[in-house]
């Protein structure tokens, strides 16, 4: 049974800093490239950071000008987990965090969880 299950999201005040996690199982962690994405209230859910699979060399990276320079993606691979280091953030940031295992037309979705960024 395939699972991706975010931890890690909460209330944060702006500047602060949270580390998002996301923990996968039921299938061959290393040979999928993983996602995060976020949606915020009334707007398209979008891509945020990328990391590639081990296989296609597992560092290339990948960040939406939205988040550049201020969120670092990672993987572990013995752990099978995928993380989103976020700094700096700001109200904007307010969303329901997801990570996407794959791509194509049948890619695995963890069920999300809320980032709050509010003084």
């Amino acid at each position: 049974q395939v699972q991706l299950v975010e931890s890690g999201g909460g209330l944060v005040q702006p500047g602060g800093s949270l580390r998002l996690s996301c923990a996968a199982s039921g299938f061959t962690f290393s040979n999928y490239a993983m996602r995060w994405y976020r949606q915020a209230p009334g707007k398209e859910r979008e891509l945020i950071a990328y990391i590639s699979s081990v296989s296609s060399g597992g560092g290339s990276t990948y960040y939406a000008d939205s988040v550049k320079g201020r969120c670092t993606i990672s993987r572990d691979n013995a752990k099978n987990t995928v993380d989103l280091l976020m700094n700096s953030l700001k109200l904007e940031d307010t969303a329901i965090y997801y990570c996407k295992a794959g791509g194509g037309p049948s890619p695995y979705w963890g069920q999300g969880i809320q980032v709050t960024v509010s003084s």
